[in-house]
């Protein structure tokens, strides 16, 4: 499980890194956020086979549905720091360039084929694959797309090939996909169910949109909600401002590219300078200096730290369990269902962002999860009990890491059962009651209109 380091305040108010120190003592001194090797993980370059805890389980317990939410790709950036060139990256696909995939020249083939697919409404406008020489701004890269085919052949040989959760006559019945409608969330879908499925056949695949980032269908609004958020951009820019290492970093990069300090820090540099970091490609240059590795450190860590006290803070998470409840009772709802015995939408793919996979997180009280890198997937698995068919149970997998005794309504289930799973009414319970416990409210609609005391 990757875990985020911790750098707490000391009782003295000082931050402990920041005083020198001659002999570390080794009990009690909290590991230092090294934001390099975060950047690294974020940047989920594509190597060596990974590992994963999907598809475990007893002998006797049979796999009854898999739903998957993912963030897409390793993308270009959605922001250019002012007056530098953009980063040069070419989003062609060529398997004979690293990083690839055995499949990248067959899904190039089949991806120019897509007419017989039913893409809702806008979808069936936005290219199937990325082909720009030079990236457009926010487009899937070769990585990206090499991210997913790399995810849907690991779910195949599981599910696939080991569980057999679709045969090989499989229908557009027994899938439900869904993604917001950018191109990199559609090519992220695309990517993974052609390793994925034992047939990538376009007529049985049915493409929903979804307009909301955070997949609230038709149960969007949510006054509160949007109070959370506020209170939550507050917090961020409070702790902004009161960094002062990072107030001195923008002041340099705004001089080296010649802008205004506040005009730099509003095209949000750290989005541009992790592609640079990604692709190996060094930090723009202006004749008055060039950016470096310090000024990319400094706003990194500046991330993590917003990150910890976002979680501390609780904000985010009153926010999350609002945004996520209609994504997540949806799930809820079909995994009911298929307990019953439907046969319906046993595979699931919401192809999505970092800020659905974020608060989904967040809601579901895993706190010890890193903010979703690219390519990020989050893992539902429905087992049946074969010794007693009425009882199902689920597992949560996040980047293949087993995460269901994190998630705060099966922490205190795991310590009084043998059991490997969590059962699935405990999930059942907590989307449609417990999550709005904390806002003293009974139902979604009530504690989306409820003001905190």
């Amino acid at each position: 499980v990757h875990l985020i380091p911790v750098n707490p305040v000391r009782e003295d108010g000082l931050n402990p890194k920041s005083r020198k120190r001659i002999i570390p003592d080794l009990l009690t001194e909290p590991p230092e956020i090294d934001p390099v090797y975060e950047a690294h993980i974020y940047c989920n370059i594509p190597t060596a086979a990974e590992r994963s805890m999907e598809g475990h389980a007893p002998h006797y317990f049979k796999l009854v549905s898999v739903q998957v939410l993912i963030r897409h790709g390793d993308r270009y950036p959605l922001y250019a720091i002012p007056k530098t060139k953009r980063p040069d990256i070419d989003c062609m696909l060529l398997p004979g360039r690293k990083p690839s995939h055995p499949q990248l020249e067959a899904f190039i083939k089949h991806m120019s084929k897509g007419s017989a697919a039913q893409l809702d409404g806008s979808l069936s406008s936005l290219p199937r694959y990325p082909s720009h020489s030079l990236c457009e701004m926010g487009e899937l890269t070769q990585t990206g797309v090499v991210q997913h085919l790399r995810n849907g052949q690991l779910l195949r040989d599981i599910y696939i090939n080991k569980h057999k959760l679709l045969p090989s006559d499989w229908t557009a019945k027994q899938l439900y996909l869904e993604t917001t409608g950018k191109s990199r969330t559609l090519q992220s879908a695309l990517a993974l169910l052609y390793t994925f499925l034992p047939d990538f056949d376009w007529k049985r695949i049915n493409m929903r949109h979804q307009w909301s980032t955070i997949f609230c269908s038709g149960s969007c609004d949510c006054p509160m909600r949007n109070h959370y958020l506020e209170e939550e951009q507050r917090r961020q820019y409070s702790l902004r401002v009161k960094n002062n290492d990072l107030e001195k970093i923008y002041v340099d990069m705004a001089k080296i590219v010649g802008i205004p300090t506040r005009q730099l820090r509003a095209s949000n540099p750290i989005d541009s300078l992790l592609c640079y970091f990604c692709h190996n490609v060094s930090f723009p240059c202006t004749k008055t200096g060039c950016i470096g590795m310090e000024h990319f450190k400094v706003i990194k860590r500046h991330q993590l730290e917003d990150e910890r006290e976002r979680q501390e803070k609780k904000l985010y998470f009153l926010y999350a369990l609002l945004a996520t409840h209609p994504l997540l009772n949806q799930t809820v709802n079909r995994l009911q269902r298929i307990a019953e015995g439907k046969k319906e939408e046993v595979f699931v793919l919401y192809s999505a962002h970092d800020v659905t996979l974020s608060p989904v997180l967040s809601a579901l009280g895993i706190t010890e999860a890193r903010f979703p890198r690219f390519a990020a997937r989050l893992v539902f698995e429905l087992w049946q009990d074969g010794k007693r068919p009425k009882e199902h149970f689920i597992r949560i997998l996040y980047n293949g890491a087993d995460v269901t005794f994190q998630t705060s309504f099966c922490k205190d289930y795991y310590k009084r059962s043998s059991k490997p799973m969590c059962p699935l009414e405990k999930l059942v319970n907590f989307v449609k009651r417990d999550m709005f416990l904390i806002f003293n409210s009974t139902s979604y609609y009530d504690a989306c209109r409820r003001r905190p005391l």
